[in-house]
C-alpha cells in the first residue's frame, strides 16, 4: 500500500491488489490471502513495503474466505481463523506474528439485549468460524448456557433483536455496535483460562520453501518500527471515534508468544470437546 492516497486501498472482500513487475517471467509466485479488516492492515502495509512483493500474489478477504481458499488450495498461505485447522489435512504456522489479544479486543463481541444467563438465541456472524467457535466454548464451559445458534447472513448489527436475544459480532462494524450488554470475548476467554487469545495465524497448506519462508518474516518485522507511520498512513481507514494506533497497540496484540501458544492450543482442545461442528459453522 503506497503512502499519500486516501482511496487506493480501500478494500473490498475478495478484491486482489496488482502485483509488481508482472512482465518478469520467474517461477510462479506465493498466494497469500489477508485479511480486510483494520486489525490486518499492518501486516498489509508491511507486505506491500518489503521486496517479498515480487514474490507473491496478494489478496484481501473476510477471515472465513481466507481459510475456504486455503482449504481448496486457492492461496498457499491466509491468515485464517484458527479453529480452521481443525479442518486441515495439513498445516503450517509460518509466522511469530498473529491477531491476538491479552485482555480485551474490542472488535470481537458477544451483543446481547439481556445477561449472558438469560439468553436463548444467539445469532452468529459468517465471517469468522473461529469467533463462533469460541463463542459457544465459552457459552458451554464458562457461562453455562445452552442457546440456540441461529447462522445470520446478513448485516449482523441488524439481528432480531428481542428481549432474550443477542449476537456474536466481529471485525470493524463492532466498534460501532450499540446494544445494552456488550461481552468482549477475549476478555471472558482470559476471565475463563488465564491466557490470551489467539484469533489468527498465518497458516500454509503445504511445506513451503524455507527461504521464502524467511523473507516473508522480515517482511513482517517491518511492523515493529513502522507502527506510528502505518497508522498515519491508514488514518482514513479508522472508523469515526477509532485511533488506529491505540487499537493495534492496546487491543491487538501480534507476537506469537507461548502464552499465546498456549491458550491456541487450550482453545483447539475445548473446541474438539465441544464437538467438531464448530470448525464448520
Amino acid at each position: 500500500m503506497q503512502s499519500g492516497s486516501s482511496n487506493t486501498h480501500m478494500f473490498q472482500p475478495g478484491s486482489k491488489l496488482k502485483t509488481r513487475n508482472r512482465d518478469m517471467k520467474l517461477k510462479p509466485r506465493i498466494r497469500i490471502s489477508a485479511i480486510s479488516y483494520l486489525n490486518s492492515l499492518p501486516f498489509a502495509w508491511c507486505l506491500e513495503h518489503s521486496p517479498v512483493m515480487d514474490e507473491i500474489e496478494l489478496s484481501y478477504d473476510i477471515p472465513s474466505q481466507c481459510a475456504d481458499k486455503l482449504l481448496t488450495d486457492k492461496t498457499d498461505i491466509g491468515l485464517i481463523p484458527i479453529v480452521e485447522t481443525l479442518r486441515m489435512p495439513e498445516h503450517y504456522i509460518v509466522s511469530d506474528l498473529c491477531i491476538g489479544a491479552g485482555d480485551a479486543v474490542r472488535t470481537v463481541l458477544v451483543a446481547s439485549e439481556t445477561p449472558l444467563d438469560h439468553i436463548s438465541t444467539i445469532y452468529l456472524d459468517h465471517h469468522s468460524r473461529t469467533s463462533v467457535a469460541l463463542a459457544r466454548v465459552l457459552a458451554m464451559h464458562y457461562w453455562k448456557i445452552t442457546p440456540e445458534w441461529v447462522d445470520f447472513a446478513g448485516d449482523i448489527t441488524s439481528y432480531p433483536r428481542s428481549e432474550r436475544s443477542a449476537a456474536v459480532v466481529i471485525g470493524d462494524k463492532a466498534f460501532g455496535v450499540q446494544s445494552p450488554y456488550i461481552y468482549d470475548l477475549a476478555v471472558e476467554w482470559r476471565k475463563f483460562s488465564g491466557l490470551p487469545f489467539v484469533f489468527a495465524c498465518w497458516v500454509s497448506n503445504k511445506p513451503l520453501d524455507g527461504g521464502f519462508v524467511g523473507r516473508f518474516n522480515e517482511a513482517m518485522k517491518l511492523l515493529d518500527s513502522n507502527m506510528d507511520a502505518i497508522a498515519v498512513y491508514y488514518r482514513d481507514r479508522a472508523p469515526a471515534g477509532v485511533d488506529l494506533l491505540d487499537y493495534w497497540t492496546n487491543n491487538i496484540n501480534y507476537p506469537l508468544t507461548d502464552d499465546k501458544r498456549n491458550g491456541l492450543e487450550l482453545f483447539l482442545q475445548y473446541a474438539k470437546m465441544s464437538g467438531t461442528d464448530l470448525a464448520r459453522n
